[in-house]
């Protein structure tokens, strides 16, 4: 059974973002503005087949030596995210407004330390131990980067990781209304983390799912994905009209269609149920949705079955487009850094395009932007996740104040 009561709003009180356009939301603005991908060769390590990535490559910052247990990429690159702007002021400002154990943390990821436990087996296949410093429950698991975050800013609210491939922090930002609106917390950081590794990029090669290229997402010659790393970090507190001016998380529909391990379903019925469950919590026609982030993966069956499931939920479906062109796919991190996107659209009056889209597959049956577009007002926007085994998540966001 599906439930459907609806959850009081969530404020977006800070947001900030470190991908492959760079370590903040000011370059991931810049990103969209040029239209030019990101994507480059792979650099954090070999593999024996050609693709292109969606990599981090300025210097990471160090974790401090209380906290070295926890040190590995994911850990970094979240750490990255956190310094950037005033993101970390707004979540001391908001232990200082509520305390300490009314803020929680809940992370969506899917490789979590992955990348350093491959290098400890290394170690092991050499030296025939692991390393003395490895700590698998602090680095691979997958609430270590959770943990990690919680400490690092004295965090005593709920904390947990959700891991559900790709859907995973859309599906956090979930949880998060969830502990707001049932009063657990007053304040709670999201936070979408995923990084680089061998397993992911060799795992979806095996599946033939691999661009050698930079990706084309729903483009009728599209081959396949590539793969991206990033941080996405979203404070959220409870709406009042004291932040009436900021955005707003109306609400999020989930699902679980489970057709396939990694195939969507063909029609894309469980994509569809979770955006109708969101404009049902949200209180939504689909008429009042003015741009649809798409999950656009630039894989053959992906892209048909988002399609068809937004034709099967808007009778005039709006705008959409993907940004997997331009940062690759940032797996659990997806939902977290694309919710910025949007909320960067919605703030600036202006449509990213799709990066890599030359000519629109015909059985993709939805207005999708090639090209940015400026000067539009947003008022609602509906942004897709869709993990593997079924996972769906869709976020439906308001812009703040009198769009």
């Amino acid at each position: 059974m599906i439930v459907s009561e609806p959850l009081p709003p969530a404020a977006i009180t800070a947001y900030q973002c470190a991908s492959a356009a760079g370590d903040d939301t000011q370059a991931l603005w810049s990103g969209l503005q040029s239209h030019r991908s990101c994507l480059g060769p792979l650099q954090l390590f070999e593999l024996p087949f050609e693709t292109v990535v969606g990599e981090i490559t300025s210097t990471l910052p160090a974790i401090r030596t209380a906290l070295k247990e926890y040190d590995c990429r994911n850990a970094r690159v979240a750490l990255l995210a956190l310094n950037q702007g005033n993101f970390r002021a707004a979540v001391e400002q908001a232990i200082v407004r509520f305390g300490a154990q009314r803020v929680g943390l809940v992370l969506g990821t899917s490789t979590s330390g992955i990348y350093d436990s491959e290098a400890a087996y290394v170690y092991f296949l050499r030296h025939g131990t692991m390393p003395a410093d490895f700590h698998f429950m602090k680095r691979h698991a997958a609430q270590a980067s959770a943990e990690f975050l919680k400490l690092e800013l004295g965090l005593q609210g709920p904390c947990y990781a959700i891991s559900t491939a790709c859907s995973s922090s859309a599906k956090s930002l979930a949880a998060a209304q969830r502990l707001l609106g049932c009063g657990f917390c007053d304040a709670v950081l999201v936070a979408g983390v995923d990084t680089l590794c061998r397993l992911t990029l060799r795992g979806f090669h095996s599946l033939d799912l691999i661009s050698a290229e930079p990706c084309r997402p729903m483009d009728i010659h599209r081959n396949g994905i590539n793969i991206g790393e990033g941080a996405g970090l979203l404070l959220l507190e409870r709406a009042s009209q004291g932040n009436a001016h900021l955005p707003r998380l109306l609400a999020v529909g989930e699902s679980s269609d489970a057709h396939h391990m990694s195939a969507p379903h063909p029609q894309g019925e469980g994509a569809a149920a979770a955006m109708r469950l969101a404009l049902r919590r949200g209180g939504l026609e689909p008429g009042q949705i003015d741009y649809i982030k798409l999950h656009a993966t630039a894989s053959l069956l992906n892209d048909r079955a988002e399609a068809q499931a937004i034709a099967a939920v808007f009778d005039h479906p709006p705008p959409c487009s993907g940004v997997k062109g331009l940062l690759g796919h940032t797996l659990g991190a997806a939902g977290a850094v694309e919710t910025i996107v949007c909320l960067l659209a919605m703030e600036r009056g202006w449509l990213p395009g799709t990066c890599g889209l030359e000519e629109i597959d015909p059985q993709c049956p939805c207005p999708v932007l090639a090209a940015p577009r400026g000067g539009v007002r947003l008022k609602h926007v509906l942004g897709n996740a869709f993990g593997f085994g079924g996972n769906n998540a869709s976020v439906l966001l308001q812009a703040g104040g009198d769009c």
